[in-house]
């Protein structure tokens, strides 16, 4: 059984009153994305140390129990203990930790009492030394017996450092954080500010997986500009979502009206509005609103297109039909393991469309989409029978 341990005890250093652990980042609070890693790597248990239970951290528990995972939150070693299963595997995350899925599921497959370290030259100012020339990077494996140890220690040690320095006397197995890590956004935050340029760089590789050009070029830079702004808003995801659905339909009833050229572009801004909610979705957990969004992304270009080749006569419409058939066809057999840059995706379908209705040409922008997913269709076909 895997389980985590999380710390909300320390206070933001630039923000008086407010724990660490319940500053915004990455869509929702930092201890909200640290659960998040945790039951990625598989931990349906996890145990937070508190300080206090302040309103923002109540909320933040509750909506990570809405995950499917058993939360707790105590204040002391020997109440931990009380609650974690004596042959758990624990899996502790310090107080102000900023990592990746990769680094957090790499560390719960290691089968012994196992620090992450990094060289002490290199370490930076949050990183606590524990000797041989090494710092501790966050992150720890550990049985959860080793809270026993740590329990007989006087009340007002840190547990967090005792803890740690427990493991280091146990002589834990000792592994380097990977360098690319660091880029990644791995690090130990205690200011809002520092931490919010971390939740950009964290939002920035997760969204690094998209190969499209349109993703990269315009979706995830847009993304990684608006999402932690909204986070820190505290907008929900389904009222940035209902702006989206608000613009398409707007785009959709201007289409059927007969104004292309803004109908056009108002769906393709709801597409771009549509993103960013995905990508709250994601950091939230959120999976049914993710599939949602994906289902509206699908069916909103495809109207539009649709509704302008209905108002441009019988030979468009045929041409917008042969583009739904051709994009339904790539969606099925793309992956995103295979996906090409080059490729096309429906909101890149509906930006080629709405150039060409731009520049006053909207059948051949109809006629080139066509095309494109046309080669997108073949490409993903090649790459299928390659992996045959």
């Amino acid at each position: 059984m895997l389980a985590g341990l999380l710390f909300a005890t320390r206070e933001a250093l630039d923000r008086p009153g407010t724990l660490t652990a319940t500053l915004p980042f990455a869509a929702a609070t930092l201890i909200e994305y640290q659960a998040r890693l945790l039951v990625a790597a598989g931990a349906s248990q996890i145990v937070v140390i508190v300080s206090r239970l302040t309103p923002e951290l109540i909320g933040a528990l509750a909506r990570i129990g809405k995950r499917g995972v058993a939360v707790d939150a105590v204040r002391s070693a020997t109440d931990a203990l009380g609650k974690l299963h004596p042959l758990a595997r624990v899996l502790l995350i310090a107080d102000g930790l900023v990592t990746s899925e990769a680094v957090v599921t790499a560390l719960a497959g290691e089968q012994d009492d196992t620090l992450l370290v990094v060289p002490e030259a290199s370490a930076a100012t949050e990183f606590e030394r524990i000797g041989g020339g090494v710092a501790w990077a966050g992150l720890a494996r550990m049985d959860a017996r080793r809270l026993s140890d740590a329990a007989g220690m006087p009340a007002d040690y840190d547990l967090q450092s005792t803890l740690l320095h427990v493991l280091a006397q146990a002589r834990a197995e000792r592994v380097e954080l990977p360098a690319y890590a660091v880029g990644q956004g791995h690090g130990i935050e205690h200011r809002a500010g520092a931490l919010d340029q971390r939740g950009r760089a964290v939002l920035a590789a997760s969204m690094a997986s998209r190969p499209g050009w349109f993703d990269r070029l315009i979706l995830n830079p847009v993304a990684r500009l608006a999402v932690p702004e909204v986070a820190r808003r505290g907008l929900s995801t389904m009222a940035v979502a209902g702006t989206g659905g608000l613009l398409a339909l707007g785009g959709l009833v201007g289409l059927y009206a007969g104004w292309q050229r803004s109908g056009l572009v108002a769906v393709l801004a709801a597409a771009i509005v549509g993103e960013l909610a995905g990508s709250l979705a994601l950091f939230r957990d959120e999976a049914e609103v993710q599939r949602g969004l994906y289902v509206a992304e699908l069916v909103a270009p495809a109207a539009a297109v649709l509704l302008l080749g209905q108002g441009l006569g019988t030979v468009a419409l045929l041409i917008a039909a042969q583009l739904l058939v051709v994009g339904g066809l790539v969606e099925r057999a793309a992956r995103v393991s295979n996906r090409r840059r080059w490729w096309g995706a429906p909101p890149a379908y509906l930006a080629v469309v709405t150039a060409g209705s731009l520049l006053g040409l909207p059948l051949w922008g109809l006629a080139i989409a066509t095309l494109y997913g046309t080669a997108t269709l073949a490409g993903a076909i090649e790459a299928l029978r390659a992996e045959a």
